[in-house]
């Protein structure tokens, strides 16, 4: 499935610096959609280059993330439940940098 994964606020720093990744990730064994949950998982195997925990607390994103999905923010979409579509952007941005 091809999405498009957006960071900002700090968080591109994990990611080699690079703020906007378009990516093609696989649905899980079995299932027939794509979750933020399943997501969350492939970003932290296949992006995420150092210090996860700078992004995730344990399945989902640490407090102070803001997350939107196609710029309506996931907790209004069902957070980890949330089913992703083909060509979905998804946002991440932290809230808790310097200024």
């Amino acid at each position: 499935m091809q999405l498009t994964l957006e960071f900002g606020g700090g968080l591109e720093l994990l990611c080699d610096s690079k703020k906007i990744h378009n990516v093609n990730v696989e649905k899980p064994n079995g299932e027939d959609k794509l979750t933020m949950k399943d997501l969350l998982s492939w970003v932290r195997t296949n992006l995420i280059k150092e210090r996860p925990e700078m992004f995730l607390k344990g399945d989902t994103v640490r407090p102070g993330v803001l997350v939107l999905v196609n710029d309506c923010d996931w907790e209004l979409c069902g957070q980890l439940n949330t089913s992703l579509e083909e060509k979905d952007v998804v946002v991440f941005i932290s809230t808790l940098h310097g200024g």
